[in-house]
């Protein structure tokens, strides 16, 4: 039985809030937390020796061999030396190989002819050996000739478009410009960044006749099957795509990758299981970049420090043919008032390393500038920070004029001033420990909410529940979300329900990314465990929303039974979630404030966070446990892009050179300092059946910006062009000093 939804029409009915269980929101421990403490939940790179160990022993091992030119063909390979090595099998050039990851949600082979080089470092070979060591030291002999190519390798002079569904402007800014009380023309840079994420790419394949199974590392698996089957030439059924337990991904695992192809094509080829895992420095190689940006913003104040304009330029980069470019300005469209605006979106055409999603697109680096250009115009004016964010509230979005889903800016601003006592501590003014200058700074958060299709399948028993799904869990703990959907639902304690995701054999998911797994898949379990206790009502003879279901029995009217005496065989539904009109009529965001106190060294130019504090809304929060930590992660992200995070390419040869964790920074525990999270209290009707909205991306929206704007409220130095290293900090002291 399939219970399917279009979401034509938002729901008000907070069924969730009325029922018995009350495991939702809870802070409960993650489900799979114990496998992954004790070593027993397998990851990508561990399945060669745990699923093979008592199967077979015959797996393979691959290293993907790179370029070393930023642009050109290859002309031969020779492969002499490699193949000597002791070991090693074959030296695989093949036409089906892929250059660089797909994008997000691409269902399609990302760009082959991998002969064709269009950055430093892409694969266009694959070496196979008996152990990985072999295959290392061979694809270190292979020796490679080129036909080069000028290269384009800096994004602020290489060639350009514009396109045309990123750009837009209403009214006249120039006019609002000229004729403003108070107003702003400021141009920030961004680097580019990486994702980082502690668990690098690794693939292992193997063919059973003529269907392919795959256990690597994807966010998105049953669209990964798609692009992996069009990659290789065949049916999408023919591809099984396993993604159990994923070491963190923040977008760079969206789509299927280079070492996955290879191993499959290397797996049929020789007819063995053959893993290919990438080492950190060629993860940073590989896997999509998040774009470096230069932002123009320019904005428009009258006398009432009410925004009249709104100005918001951004040129990114990435390769030519890539569709995808960071979406700098998405929120800038809606976050405050303005009835003149103009967004031009501008892409750098070059060869390095391909851009794509990076937790956050978009609103990560656009939100975080809008941010110091809204704390700049609130210096320039003489208005309190949050009170010029709170006079610049739209009531509608000021472009489209759709009303909002909801709206809890005022609130987490207010609440969060309140919270880190905002007003005394600016009256206080600048404060000096020693050599120590401390400050605070402020920014709101802001990010675009969506909603996807998804399918999930669960089954009562008299054992308890199990939901199965292709839906993944990267460490946001969707395992545990689901759980507790059904837990609360179904009546059943959660030690009692058992969650299958990550294997696309099951009822296809949304995939993990955008922040859109909570909302979609929880509401198609939402509709499985509803169809279920229509079933159940029906054995008993009661209206569903009269039974209620707590602890394994169910109750309608004056009669109780245990689940088990109603179930003597399985119940089983599948839930299907399908956005439809309803987000359409609507903008749907979730929202937030960072707070943040630092301390600058005047001598040394060095920052320390002291304090973070961030203010949240977003919807229903399913688990206060798992959303908390999703927001601190996400405000550790802001520190580190504020202070530390750099992706360098050579600007001589393109090839990345902070390309490990030992040069290219992101915080660590010292780094870190105490960060307090606090959600709102929020039911949107067009959340999906839950009433919930995505919370994994907000936290870094605008982070970074309280800190930069604490660090000028701290020292006087504005940094425009991040991170805020010493260096720059130095340089800006002794400029105010001169």
């Amino acid at each position: 039985m399939t219970a399917h939804l279009i979401f034509d029409e938002p729901d008000d009915r907070n069924r969730l809030d009325s029922m018995a269980q009350d495991v939702i929101g809870r802070p409960i421990d993650r489900s799979e937390g114990a496998l992954k403490v004790s070593g027993r939940a397998v990851y990508a790179a561990e399945q060669a020796t745990s699923l093979w160990s008592e199967q077979r022993t015959d797996c393979l091992f691959g290293i993907l061999v790179r370029a070393t030119v930023a642009r050109g063909r290859v002309t031969s390979l020779d492969t002499a030396d490699a193949l000597a090595v002791s070991g090693v099998r074959e030296v695989l050039q093949d036409p089906r190989l892929v250059r660089h990851p797909a994008q997000g949600m691409a269902r399609k082979s990302p760009p082959q002819e991998v002969a064709d080089v269009g950055c430093f470092g892409q694969p266009i070979a694959l070496v196979v050996a008996d152990s990985f060591e072999a295959a290392r030291e061979a694809a270190r002999l292979v020796r490679v000739d080129y036909e080069t190519a000028a290269a384009e390798l800096d994004p602020a002079s290489a060639p350009s478009d514009l396109p045309e569904k990123k750009q837009s402007s209403q009214g006249d800014l120039d006019a609002a410009m000229r004729d403003a009380s108070v107003s702003l023309d400021v141009t920030y840079r961004t680097p580019s960044m990486a994702a980082a994420a502690m668990e690098p790419h690794a693939a292992l394949a193997w063919w059973e006749g003529d269907r392919v199974t795959l256990c690597g590392a994807y966010q998105m698996v049953s669209q990964n099957a798609e692009e992996l089957a069009d990659a290789l030439g065949i049916a999408p059924e023919k591809v099984r795509v396993l993604s159990p337990y994923i070491g963190g991904g923040f977008g760079s695992k969206l789509g299927i990758a280079p070492e996955a192809v290879a191993a499959a094509v290397a797996a049929e080829r020789l007819g063995r299981p053959v893993m290919v895992p990438l080492t950190r420095q060629q993860e940073f190689e590989i896997a999509h970049r998040r774009s470096e940006t230069e932002q123009r913003v320019r904005l428009a104040l009258d006398a009432d420090g009410l925004l009249t304009g709104i100005g918001h330029e951004a040129r990114v980069s990435n390769q030519p043919g890539e569709t995808f470019s960071e979406p700098v300005q998405q929120a800038t469209h809606y976050t405050y008032r303005g009835e003149h605006r103009s967004i031009r979106h501008e892409v750098a055409r070059v060869n390095l390393t391909c851009a794509g999603s990076v937790r956050a697109p978009g609103e990560a680096v656009g939100v975080t500038v809008l941010e110091l250009a809204m704390d700049e115009l609130a210096e320039k004016a003489g208005i309190d920070p949050v009170e010029l964010r709170l006079r610049n509230i739209p009531e509608c979005d000021p472009e489209s004029g759709k009303p909002f889903s909801s709206h809890m800016l005022a609130e987490a601003l207010r609440e969060g001033a309140d919270r880190f006592g905002w007003t005394s501590r600016r009256q206080r003014g600048r404060q000096r420990k020693g050599e120590w200058l401390i400050g605070c700074g402020m920014a709101a958060a802001v990010r675009v909410n969506f909603l996807h299709k998804a399918r999930v399948r669960v089954t009562l028993s008299g054992e308890g529940v199990t939901i199965e799904s292709s839906m993944t869990d990267i460490g946001t703990g969707t395992y545990t979300i689901l759980t507790q959907i059904a837990a609360e639902m179904l009546g059943i304690p959660p030690e009692r329900v058992t969650t299958r995701l990550g294997d696309t054999d099951l009822p296809e998911g949304s995939g993990s990314g955008g922040s859109i797994g909570a909302a979609s898949n929880g509401s198609a379990t939402y509709l499985a465990c509803e169809e279920i206790r229509r079933q159940l009502a029906s054995r008993l003879g009661c209206a569903e929303e009269d039974l209620t279901l707590k602890d394994g029995r169910a109750t309608c009217g004056n009669r109780s039974h245990d689940l088990a005496e109603l179930v003597s065989e399985p119940l089983v539904a599948e839930g299907f979630f399908e956005p439809g009109k309803a987000m359409g009529r609507v903008r749907s965001s979730t929202w937030g404030a960072h707070f943040a106190e630092v301390a600058v060294n005047e001598v040394t130019g060095e920052v320390r966070v002291r304090s973070m504090l961030g203010v949240f809304a977003a919807g229903r929060i399913l688990n206060e446990k798992t959303a908390r930590s999703q927001c601190i992660g996400g405000m550790t992200f802001g520190l580190g892009m504020a202070l530390m995070e750099e992706m360098v390419h050579d600007g001589r040869h393109g090839h990345v050179v902070s390309r490990d964790l030992a040069n290219y920074h992101i915080p660590t525990n010292a780094d870190v300092p105490r960060i307090e999270v606090h959600f709102l209290h929020e039911r949107d009707a067009y959340g999906g059946t839950l009433q919930a909205k995505g919370i994994g991306e907000l936290g870094i929206c605008g982070a970074g910006a309280a800190v930069l704007n604490a660090i000028h409220d701290a020292c006087g130095v504005r940094v425009r062009e991040l991170p805020a290293t010493p260096d720059k900090i130095l340089a800006g002291l002794c400029g105010m000093q001169g």
